[in-house]
């Protein structure tokens, strides 16, 4: 099977807006799992490396696996807090908040399993998450019809990952450049996490980019690790804001994360 063929199921705009009802959508899913077996074959990561790294998250060899399997630690947490999310009900059901996490919880799980099928023997165990922070958040209490305070707790934490996977796939490109099927499926899958990422940045009334390394309105001080580094308007040797000034020479551009960085985010959220 091709791999980019593959990547294209759960890249294409038409998936990303579908308005299709919760059985639909993971009936759809559902389809994608089939050639997940298939997709395994291309990658032949196998090949490229001749043991498994440990479960734990700690920062990952700089190699292709290594690249990928911080991909799927990072795939794992997101996908786990989106199903808690709309299970829980604390998401407000019926409108538009529930389709556009009910997408994403969708995109997450398939990047999942997809990472997991080209991995193989070199898979990491999913992690144990607190999303909680030993109490410090409760983005899941759906005490109460319209917990409208956990509500945006769940949205606070779902733009911290949800940038936090942009930069951390920009970050490990490095890593995949000497085999450039992987760099383009990464890259590909990159480019879905922006989309979440500024669609759930919208929802909570902010720009659909980040700005400068302000987190936004309602992000604690925890989360700032997310966003230092991107007031850069260094790119190429071109300073951006000289000619577009200093907000929009930051905006255009989402700042890499290094492997370090994107492991001490997560561990966060790991017990």
């Amino acid at each position: 099977m091709n791999i980019l063929k593959f990547i294209e199921s759960f890249t294409d705009e038409n998936f990303m807006k579908s308005q299709g009802s919760r059985r639909d959508s993971f009936g759809q899913f559902g389809k994608l799992g089939k050639n997940l077996a298939l997709a395994s074959v291309p990658f032949g990561l196998a090949s490229l490396a001749n043991k498994t790294y440990a479960a734990d998250i700690a920062p990952t060899p700089n190699t292709p696996v290594g690249a990928l399997q911080l991909a799927l630690t990072l795939e794992y947490l997101e996908d786990e807090f989106y199903r808690l999310g709309l299970e829980s009900g604390v998401i407000p059901t019926g409108g538009r908040d529930e389709k556009v996490f009910m997408q994403i919880a969708k995109h997450e799980k398939s990047h999942v399993e997809f990472l997991k099928a080209g991995l193989g023997a070199n898979v990491v165990a999913k992690p144990t998450f607190d999303f909680t922070v030993g109490g410090a958040f409760d983005p899941f209490n759906a005490t109460g019809i319209g917990n409208t305070a956990a509500y945006q707790q769940f949205l606070v934490l779902a733009q911290a990952f949800e940038d936090t996977g942009v930069r951390a796939y920009k970050g490990q490109a490095a890593n995949l450049i000497s085999t450039p099927d992987l760099l383009t499926a990464a890259l590909q899958i990159h480019s879905v996490e922006a989309r979440h990422a500024s669609e759930v940045r919208r929802l909570r009334g902010l720009k659909g980019w980040i700005t400068g390394n302000v987190r936004g309105n309602g992000m604690p001080e925890a989360t700032q690790a997310v966003y230092n580094g991107e007031e850069a308007t260094n790119q190429a040797g071109y300073n951006t804001s000289t000619l577009f000034g200093v907000d929009a020479g930051t905006e255009a551009y989402d700042e890499p994360l290094t492997t370090a960085q994107s492991v001490a985010i997560a561990n966060i959220f790991i017990v």
